[in-house]
């Protein structure tokens, strides 16, 4: 068996599919585990090539492995902890970062500066595992019953400096809306709160809020099959730059150098503001370089998208 430990979230397994394809090429007749939460369940099976998910939240309890795995991947962090936690599974070899405070003398060392994408597959290639970092694209996800050529607009993050100003999400929806989008809301059920309060102010009617009402499955079929996408850093731009989905990623204060989508893909956007000197965070509302973000840039960013999808579109024809 193979053990993979990648105990996070969405855009976390999205990010991790080219290492995760490498070692299904690298090890194709062994059974490939994938240590990470159960409720990813639906979008590992549009990863596809692994075999079994592993229930595992966080660092704090032990993973749960019916026999010692002949190798045990890290693509979770730099370690300790995580290199500890799969070095209790007793693997034969263990693939991680150098990490001298977990006895792990072997490997790469790590750099915080790397987009995360590429962090990983540097991990496989020091150890002789070729990964292809362009290696993104997700299976498409059978119908979920909802509306294909939508415009899903994503408000809210687990991190709360990543979220751009309520207000001006819903001014984005006003003006999409006017120009002939059909916007939804997505969003999880803490966060259908905040997509209410959007779509009121948007004017839009309570059946444009799917915030707290998708499973991951959902989700991923709505991103897969809409007309675009709008987000902060957080999961569902992950989405659509697996599926290809146009899209616009709004950063801050992470740089999207790090967490961006490629930027060889001119239907994924990017806009980004951390460069430069900034009034430190209160810890309340959006961090000043989302703020600084403007509502016209981002649909100027969105004409600037949808213009590559009509040009490409007229090529391929």
């Amino acid at each position: 068996m193979i053990l993979v430990l990648r105990a996070l979230g969405v855009g976390d397994l999205v990010t991790a599919v080219p290492a995760l394809r490498a070692l299904r090429a690298a090890y194709p007749a062994r059974e490939l585990a994938l240590a990470a939460p159960a409720g990813l369940a639906p979008l590992v099976d549009l990863v596809g090539g692994v075999d079994r998910l592993v229930d595992t939240s966080g660092l704090d309890r032990p993973i749960r492995v019916r026999s010692a795995p002949q190798v045990a991947v890290n693509v979770h962090g730099r370690g300790p902890q995580s290199h500890r936690l799969l070095a209790a599974t007793r693997p034969d070899r263990l693939l991680a970062f150098a990490n001298s405070d977990a006895g792990c003398a072997e490997g790469p060392q790590w750099s915080d500066d790397e987009h995360e994408v590429d962090r990983w597959c540097r991990l496989l290639s020091w150890y002789g595992i070729p990964a292809e970092r362009t290696d993104l694209g997700l299976r498409r996800p059978g119908s979920a019953g909802l509306p294909a050529g939508v415009t899903v607009l994503h408000p809210g993050s687990k991190v709360p400096a990543k979220r751009w100003p309520a207000e001006r999400f819903a001014a984005l929806a006003r003006a999409l809306t006017d120009q002939g989008h059909r916007v939804l809301l997505t969003g999880s059920a803490d966060e259908r709160a905040l997509a209410e309060r959007v779509a009121e102010a948007a004017g839009l009617g309570s059946d444009a809020v799917l915030a707290g009402r998708t499973d991951l499955g959902t989700l991923a079929a709505l991103v897969a099959d809409a007309r675009l996408v709008v987000s902060g850093d957080t999961g569902v731009a992950h989405l659509a730059t697996g599926y290809g989905t146009p899209s616009v990623v709004l950063f801050g204060p992470v740089s999207p150098a790090r967490w961006g989508p490629p930027p060889d893909r001119p239907r994924h956007r990017v806009l980004w503001a951390g460069e430069g000197d900034w009034p430190r965070w209160d810890g309340v509302g959006s961090h000043p370089t989302m703020a600084a973000l403007r509502l016209d840039e981002v649909l100027a960013a969105v004409a600037e998208v949808e213009r590559v999808v009509r040009v490409s579109g007229a090529v391929a024809a």
